[in-house]
């Protein structure tokens, strides 16, 4: 599961509200308050009848396709715009009947798909059902996931899943898991607790289950039949097995969610300490200089933190283990310390705090969800609360500076500030104002300003806690107008990000008068009315510098011609927050700031003009002053900005309607217009002549600009009259203008307005502006239209281009007016039992009046652009800009009814965007801003627009066609742009499609010379785009025409469409999925519809299903047609070989099993293998696995209990693990080889290894060991076809000549897919080819070319891994006869194995005994023993290669105890062999004989080799070793000759594989950690002097060591490992000290919670060593006591302090005889007080804690020490001076100015500069 299905799983929803209209479960509350609520209100209870009504018709008609999935979609279009605007009632009638459609058999895999989806939309709502109102099945949803995450048909091609099915199971189970019934638990746990087998991947796949199936969320009562059955087990499992696994993340989701669901009901408190450590482990933090991550998986963040909340409370000490992992964590955060870990710390913060918020929020919450009830004792307190604050806020004000992080880390602060605003925003908003300080960090300062608007509301917001934030407003609005700044664009836009949170949020209203007229205000409130004087200074000074910005820029800019290329981003924010900033100033300000701020822009614009870039900016502002108050803009601009376009008309009228440069100053003055007309339509009524006048003098000016400017007005008028929008969006609906004696603004500052209380007024177009708008359309649209009718030919480009655009632009102005064109539906696109249209279009009415044209606009523009569109393609190809303009406003005719899908999108971004800055779910139930809440409802006007018509109609119909003949225009520009809108088009409209398939199959079919274009514009249309892809549509009718066609036309064969058609059979490939070609339905489903609805008479059902029938019939119809057709394309020679690879792979797409395949095609693929082209051999390859898969006799199962088969009783009730005497009989150990057929086929084999390893199930099931074969005589012709080529000698020499020669050299690899041919040609047929093939095989290995030797080793070993694989279920008789063949055949290849073959001859035995029962596999088990039973051959590669291929044993994991004992015995003498490439296999093969010694819960290990005893035994040998190799050198050097001593060789081989096999086993092993280990470990560090002069094993040794220092340890192991290191610590050897002190940083940090007992006593150790007499040792225990200080596994104390104080002061004189001399013993003293002083100086490396000053002083008086001393000082101070530079400022605040100057001095002279 990812980290946003977990969340989901305790989320809470803006939408969370109750509504109980008409006893519906929750409708959309802000359906609402649109203005047209009635009419959809009914529309809703008609629609949501007639989804019902339709669903059911087509399960009772037995007629899944194409209605099911567009009725379903339907039902999600529903609930996505009006709720689940339905009763309990019906609601649980559609989770039934979608449950009842999963329990159809073979149902297509789409449909599973909508019912996964369906469901998931359907339970989301927890709340709503309860568990009494529905059980689910949980087989029936399990069954589904076996068949879509281990589906063994998809490698063979037999099935194409749809993508992303495999989410849509995780959520819809998800959804339902919370009502499985109360016995699911145990059913669950008895079905798969057998497979539960550490050493197999089933371990992974049952945890994946558990994770996804286990009900987590019974009540209490229930609480005995749920998790208590399982929860110690699986934890014990957890601490058992340490090494990492891939199912252990699976495991850890489900203790999260358990642990949330069930908070208070389970006691955590033991396991604190371990599950801490383990978290810390996860992280893979860097700690000290050697790095060795055992830890390949990191947990899931939401995990982790949903667990650790939820544990929190009651008294818990949780948070104070979450405390000291921050503290072990904190340096990490640092933003100097980067590396992969800090994206993971920085998301840990903030889905932390996250959490907590989701708790605290449904603890609180007045209808809290069924399942989320902690008992009142375990409830989060205030006092929990505040101490978490604590806690989790340094880390996270520090991850505040990481560059690349900032997102994250400003959430996490976001959410603190919700939970304590008092604890978090008071230091950022000092952070800031220190920032601002030094402008010269500006990250410091955007970083700080980002995090600061993420917690905006909760700063502005009074509360009864904490009204403070108010005071900071004004201040922090004055100072960060700096960051306003023309030069650094990034700095501006977070400053204007920052003022547009803060400035939505509050009432820009002087209040100060307030002081003075109420007496209820508190001091604070008295202090922020007081400074809401500042408001005015505050707005005058931010235009100020905006202007003053845009002044900058556009004299920048004015010089250079500006070319306008893609919007810069950044600049588009800037403009977007400007605008809204401003309009958040202008409509909640009193009116005397209005009137300044309109004064301000107004002298600003008046008589300037501006290029159009910064002409956004300045747009922006306008905007923003004519939303917020319209008549007052207008009435100081619209005259104004009219009065000097006409007077740029007047002196210039004739030259500027034709000059193509241009007027820069008409230009702008027309672009501001276009934006005062969007002012509120009513507002612009009494400016009508005024516009008209405008519009008449400039609508025919050709510069393109200026055009657009004219062009954009008429479109915003259009819109401002006719369209229904908010009319404001304030915070508050008071009246905040003075006096203040009823109502205070600053107490409206984010605060929220009830639902009841919102009065949103929307502009809804009156009847004059409707008039005004239809007489507006017709006066310009018609004009333009006659004259393009008349003079399009005669028109140059440019004003072709602005006729064009100017219809374009109005088209989108008023198409929201015209309805759909009358027209008569089409019929029968696809024919169904339900219609695809809906009877009930979302029609109201939104205008007093409706419009009137003097004909439907749509009808005139489609045809008059039509027509235009074919003059301008045949006569003016060159003039594209027209081309495409004409393109959008034809298709725009036909599928625009106001809104664009991309803006609703960008509206629905924004609204989320705002919505997760603003709110705050602990402020209680729909407590958001106003504003927002208009957004919201804004949002959900436009989803109503974007909701209508869906059914095709003749006029679209033709649309259709006349995109389409664009598409294959001869112009490569009208084809692409015509493309685009063809597939919005063909998007829009249902089953569109089957418009245009005859055209293309048609024009793919043609013969002779076909135009290039048309064809590339054909194939261009198959390809698609991201929304629509032709090719994979369901329907066999269209496929049956449309993939022949495809694969055979001739016009495909340059190189531009073979690209082409390479692509979409690429896509293809990714987008098919299998579709059924069988539909039916099931009683129980037909049962649910019948309920859901009600029920058809029979004679309809009787009629239908004759129609099913004849159906499926004509669907298997087309599918034998479509294979036929394809498979005759490869009969002929008409298609090259490019076309022959695409049509076979198109063929073996379409394999699947519900229909047999016709025999030509399977005689295709036989042929096929022989063929001279590679990439068709391979395809060949495939579909011949897959032919043997479909023609796999069956099998015969027989079910027993274990009793029956053991025949004596056997208590399997209970859990034990591992070696058992009841799972003996499953191993090779004790068995008998059957010595007749009949006991053959009686023997219970059981092929997957996890059988009998955990647990026995109750009935074991299991296949007869016997299998139908095919005779000659029985054989259907399909199989006939195989046997007859293969029983060929000459076809099987001709293949295997071909096999050899597939690969190029160095690629060759050994072919799975292949050996799956095999397989299945020797399951089927059995010894019949073995003849034919095993001389082959001879020849193959016996080949001598040295370009065909590989080649020929690959394809015998994978001919042979098929016979041994595919011969499992073969009569004794023949097994034995094969295997008289194969061992001598199998001794000669391993004779003779190379370098380049042993890797084959490898996979070869992997795979041919992979997942079978070893005692059925016992012939290759007793040849693989053979090989090391003979004689050595003196060839060490072959001794080596043969102890290779012994080691693909692991197939049989724990199932050939004897084996790996026998293994072993033999291995551990071979340790000190004299060559390398063979010790490191056996130390490779020693690990993994060690690595079943595995005992998880309850459980015995006894049968394998004993790890413990082993290990004991080597280190013996290991002492030994050491000494002899202590006391004779190595290598004697006389005169020139050097002789290597045997024994002192041997001794060290010895040691070296040793070290190596030491570290393979903890990275096989699932439990490394032994007692023996820890033995051992003294001898690892002894070691260390040994190899102290070779790099290589030196290094190998610190790894080994590492990999105990980095391995979780049970609690059992801890003492006896301190026990070791006390004793290595006491060492003579001064490099076994060394490495035992460096081990321990890692080790404690590796268990830092599990190790906290035995902190005083590993603090002693290291002091000791401080103390050392080996230098070395004494610099290495100074790391590791700083590490110990740091990770805060021990504190600094003042005793430490003390005593180092003391240790440095020791004088290096001491009196002998009387005389003066230096002491060894005092210096040593001496140097260990210092390096303690520096591991407390270095111990904090980014912070000053109070003991450091101190320690740095003391460091500072040894400046003139001897050289050691010093030497560890200037180290100490270099490194202090690095970590603390950046934040020096700050931490120079902890020193007194005397230690300011002691350091200072130390620091820069030139001794300690470097």
């Amino acid at each position: 599961m990812d980290d946003q299905q977990i969340e989901s799983e305790r989320s809470t929803d803006i939408d969370e509200m109750d509504t109980s209209d008409d006893n519906l479960q929750k409708p959309n509350i802000f359906n609402k308050y649109l203005p047209f609520y009635d009419s959809i209100k009914r529309q809703g209870y008609d629609l949501f009848e007639e989804i019902k009504e339709n669903l059911s018709r087509i399960i009772q008609l037995r007629e899944l396709r194409p209605g099911f999935s567009h009725w379903s979609s339907k039902l999600q279009r529903f609930i996505s715009l009006y709720g689940l605007c339905f009763t309990k009632t019906d609601h649980i009638k559609l989770i039934h009947l979608y449950l009842s459609v999963l329990s159809i058999n073979d149902l297509d895999f789409s449909h599973v798909k909508t019912c996964f989806d369906m469901l998931y939309d359907l339970m989301r709502k927890t709340r709503l059902i309860t568990r009494d109102d529905v059980v689910v099945e949980w087989r029936l949803l399990y069954k589904w996931s076996k068949t879509i995450l281990h589906n063994h048909d998809e490698p063979y091609s037999l099935v194409s899943l749809p993508n992303d099915i495999d989410n849509s199971l995780f959520y819809c189970v998800r959804g339902c898991r919370p009502y499985f019934s109360a016995t699911a638990t145990q059913e669950i746990l008895d079905e798969f607790r057998p497979y539960l087998c550490p050493f197999d991947s089933a371990f992974s796949d049952t945890m994946r289950i558990f994770e996804l199936f286990l009900p987590v969320h019974l009540p209490p009562e229930l609480h005995d039949q749920g998790f208590k059955l399982w929860l110690e087990e699986f934890m014990g499992i957890w601490e058992s097995v340490y090494s990492n696994p891939a199912w252990e993340l699976n495991m850890i989701n489900l203790f999260s969610l358990l642990a949330w669901c069930n908070i208070g009901y389970i006691d955590w408190e033991p396991w604190l300490p371990r599950i801490f450590t383990r978290i810390l482990k996860s992280f893979t933090l860097p700690v000290g200089k050697i790095q060795v991550s055992l830890q390949q998986y990191r947990y899931s963040m939401s995990s982790v933190t949903t667990w650790i909340i939820a544990m929190l409370g009651n008294g818990s000490t949780c948070l104070q283990y979450l405390q000291d992992l921050f503290t072990a964590m904190k340096s990490f955060y640092h933003p100097s310390n980067t590396g992969k870990f800090q994206h993971e710390l920085i998301s840990f913060l903030s889905k932390l705090s996250q959490a907590l918020v989701d708790r605290v929020h449904l603890e609180r919450k007045a209808n809290p969800i069924w399942y989320f009830t902690p008992p009142e004792s375990y409830r989060l307190t205030e006092q929990n609360i505040t101490d978490f604050v604590n806690c989790v806020k340094e880390c996270a004000f520090i991850a505040i500076f990481t560059k690349a992080h900032l997102k994250e880390a400003a959430k996490a602060c976001q959410y603190l500030s919700m939970l304590r605003p008092e604890l978090i925003i008071p230091p950022i908003v000092e952070k800031l104002f220190s920032s601002i300080d030094s402008m010269s960090e500006p990250h410091r300062f955007t970083s700080i300003m980002t995090c600061l608007a993420s917690v905006a509301r909760q700063m502005v917001r009074q509360t009864p806690y904490f009204s403070q934030g108010q005071t900071y407003v004004l201040p922090l609005l004055m100072a960060v107008l700096p960051g306003i700044d023309s030069n650094d664009f990034k700095k501006t836009a977070v400053t204007f990000q920052f003022l547009n949170a803060i400035l939505m949020l509050v009432t820009c209203v002087d209040c100060s008068s307030a002081v003075h007229t109420r007496n209820d205000l508190t001091e604070i409130e008295k202090e922020v009315c007081l400074s809401t004087a500042k408001f005015e200074d505050f707005i005058s000074e931010f235009l100020n510098r905006t202007f003053q910005m845009i002044d900058t820029l556009s004299t920048e800019m004015s010089d250079a011609v500006v070319v306008i290329s893609k919007v810069n981003v950044e600049d588009h924010v800037t403009e977007l927050a400007l605008t809204s900033m401003m309009f958040g100033i202008v409509q909640q300000c009193s009116n005397k700031i209005f009137q300044m701020v309109r004064e301000k822009i107004t002298n600003f614009l008046a008589g300037s003009f501006f290029t159009p870039k910064v002409g956004k900016l300045v747009t922006g502002l306008v905007r923003a002053i004519l939303k917020g108050k319209p008549e007052e803009t207008l009435k100081y601009l619209l005259p104004q900005t009219c009065e000097r376009i006409e007077k740029i008309m007047s002196h210039s009228e004739t030259t500027i309607l034709t000059d193509h440069k241009g007027d820069t100053e008409l230009t702008w003055c027309l672009i501001l217009f276009s934006e005062l007309v969007r002012a509120r339509g009513d507002t612009l009524l009494i400016y009508k002549p005024m516009i008209l006048s405008v519009f008449h003098r400039c609508v025919r000016i050709i510069h393109k600009e200026t055009h657009e400017a004219v062009a954009s007005a008429a479109k915003n008028l259009l819109k401002s009259l006719s369209y229904v929008y908010p009319t404001e969006y304030r915070l508050t609906v008071e009246n905040i203008e003075e006096p203040f004696t009823d109502f205070l603004p600053i107490r409206a500052w984010g605060q929220h307005v009830e639902f009841d209380n919102l009065q949103v007024k929307f502009h809804v177009p009156n009847a004059e502006e409707v008039d005004f708008a239809c007489e507006f359309a017709e006066a310009f649209i018609y004009p333009e239209l006659q004259l393009l009718n008349e003079k399009c030919s005669k028109m140059s480009n440019d004003e072709r281009l602005r006729s064009f655009t100017l219809v374009h632009y109005m088209t989108i102005g008023c198409l929201r007016m015209v309805p759909r064109i009358n027209s008569k539906d089409i019929e029968n696109l696809v024919p169904s039992v339900a219609p695809y249209g809906s009877k009930y279009q979302a029609q109201y009415s939104i205008y007093e009046k409706e419009p009137k044209f003097k004909e439907n606009l749509r009808m005139r523009l489609l045809t008059d652009i039509g027509k235009l569109l074919d003059i301008l393609v045949e006569n003016h190809s060159d003039d594209a800009s027209s081309i495409k303009t004409a393109l959008k406003i034809y298709s725009l005719s036909s599928i625009y009814y106001g809104v664009f899908k991309h803006d609703a999108d960008k509206l629905h971004k924004h609204f989320e965007a705002a919505k997760n800055s603003f709110i705050n779910k602990l402020y209680g139930e729909r407590q958001y801003p106003r504003f927002l809440m208009i957004e919201r409802m804004t949002l959900q006007c436009e989803q109503f627009s974007l909701s209508n018509f869906q059914s095709l109609t003749e006029i679209d119909k033709q649309v259709i066609l006349k995109l389409f003949d664009l598409s294959i225009h001869r112009y490569g520009e009208v084809r692409r742009d015509a493309q685009g809108y063809l597939f919005s088009v063909l998007n829009r409209y249902l089953f569109s499609y089957q418009v245009i398939v005859d055209r293309i199959i048609e024009l793919l079919n043609s013969p002779g010379e076909a135009d290039h274009d048309q064809i590339k514009g054909c194939l261009y249309i198959l390809l698609g785009n991201q929304s629509f892809f032709l090719p994979t549509k369901h329907s066999w009718s269209m496929i049956e025409k449309l993939w022949p066609a495809m694969a055979r036309t001739i016009h495909a064969k340059k190189p531009t469409t073979q690209r082409l058609m390479d692509l979409i059979n690429e896509t293809i490939g990714k987008q098919f999925d299998t579709q059924a070609l069988i539909e039916d339905t099931n009683d129980i489903a037909r049962k649910a519809a019948i309920d859901l609805w009600k029920p058809l008479d029979s004679e309809a059902l009787k009629f239908r299903d004759q129609l099913r029938e004849e159906r499926n019939q004509a669907n298997i119809q087309s599918y034998n047609n479509l294979m036929e057709a394809l498979n005759g394309l490869l009969k002929g020679d008409s298609l090259t070989w490019r076309q022959q690879e695409t049509t076979m792979s198109l063929m073996w797409l379409l394999l699947q099993k519900r229909v047999s395949i016709p025999t030509s095609c399977v005689r295709t693929f036989v042929d096929f293998l022989v063929h001279d082209n590679v990439e068709l051999r391979k395809i060949a390859e495939e579909g011949i696995a897959a032919v043997c898969r479909l023609q796999k006799p069956p099998r015969i199962y027989v079910e027993k209990t274990l009793d029956q088969i053991l025949q004596r009783p056997v208590d399997i009730d209970q859990c034990r693990p591992g070696d058992r005497d009841d799972n003996l009989w499953i191993t090779i150990n004790d068995y008998k080889p059957s010595t007749s057929q009949q006991q053959w086929e009686e023997t219970c084999f059981l092929d997957k290894s996890f059988h009998g390893y955990y647990k026995w199930p109750k009935v074991i099931r299991y296949p007869m060991n016997k299998r139908e074969r095919y005779t000659k005589e029985t054989m259907p012709e399909d199989v006939l076809i195989l046997y007859e080529r293969f029983i060929d000698q000459e076809f099987i020499g001709k293949f295997i000549q071909f096999m050899v020669l597939d690969e190029e050299k160095g690629k060759i690899n050994f072919d799975a897919r292949r050996f799956n041919m095999f397989k299945g040609l020797f399951r089927n047929f059995g010894l019949v080819f073995v003849d034919n093939f095993i001389e082959r095989l001879y020849t193959l290995i016996r080949e001598k070319t040295k370009e065909k030797h590989e080649g020929s080793h690959r394809v015998a070993a994978e001919i042979v891994a098929g016979m041994i694989r595919g011969s499992k279920c073969w009569t004794i008789e023949m097994l034995d006869e094969l295997w008289k063949k194969l061992t001598p055949f199998l001794t000669e290849v391993c004779s003779n194995l190379g370098p380049e073959t042993l890797s084959h001859w490898g996979t070869c035995f992997k795979l041919g005994i992979e997942d079978e029962d070893p005692r059925r596999m016992y012939r290759p088990i007793e040849f693989l023993r053979s090989l090391i039973n003979t004689h050595a051959t003196g060839n060490t590669f072959i001794e080596t290669s043969r102890w290779f291929l012994v080691q693909t044993l692991t197939n049989f994991e724990w199932r050939v105890p004897a084996m790996w004992c026998m293994i072993n015995e033999q291995a551990r003498e071979l340790i000190d062999h004299p060559y390398k490439a063979f010790r490191e296999r056996i130390a490779n093969i020693l690990s993994v004989s060690l690595s079943y010694d595995v005992k998880l819960l309850n459980g015995h290990a006894d049968r394998h080799p004993n790890a413990d005893k082993f290990i004991d035994a080597m280190r013996e040998r290991l002492d030994q070793a050491i000494r002899v190799y202590e006391q004779t050198p190595l290598a004697n050097v006389s005169g020139q000759v050097v002789e290597i001593d045997p024994e002192a060789r041997k001794a060290l081989n010895f040691i070296e594989t040793v070290i190596q096999m030491h570290t393979h086993f903890f990275t096989r092993c699932l439990q490394p950690m032994k007692l023996a280990i820890i033995r051992l470990f003294p001898s690892l560090c002894e070691l260390e002097s040994i190899v102290a002069n070779d790099d290589f094993i030196r290094k190998n040794l610190t790894i080994s060591r590492m990999c105990v220092a980095m391995t979780y340890l049970h609690t059992s192991f801890i003492e006896p490992l301190i026990e070791q290191l006390e004793h290595v610590c006491s060492s003579t050897k001064w490099h076994a000290r060394r490495a035992a002190i460096e081990f321990v940083q890692n080790m404690i940090f590796c268990n830092l919670f599990t190790t906290r007992p035995y902190a005083q006593r590993l603090r002693q150790l290291v002091f000791k060593r401080l103390f050392d007499e080996q230098f070395e040792v004494r610099t290495v225990a100074s790391v590791t006591l700083s590490g110990f200080y740091q990770c805060g596994f021990i504190q600094v104390n003042n005793d430490d302090l003390k005593h180092f104080r003391v240790m440095s002061k020791t004088s290096y004189f001491t009196k002998v005889d009387g005389k003066k001399v230096t002491s060894a013993e005092n210096i040593v003293k001496r140097h260990g007080g210092v390096l303690g002083l520096c591991a407390i100086v270095l111990s904090s490396p980014y912070d000053i804690p109070n003991h450091v000053p101190e320690a740095l002083m003391l460091l500072c008086e040894h400046s003139h020490d001897p050289d050691l001393i010093q030497k560890s000082i200037k180290k100490a101070l270099s490194e202090f001076r690095r970590t603390h530079y950046d934040s020096w400022h700050e931490h120079r605040e902890k020193f007194t100015e005397d230690q300011l100057v002691i350091l200072a001095d130390v620091l820069i002279s030139p001794s300690y500069y470097a």
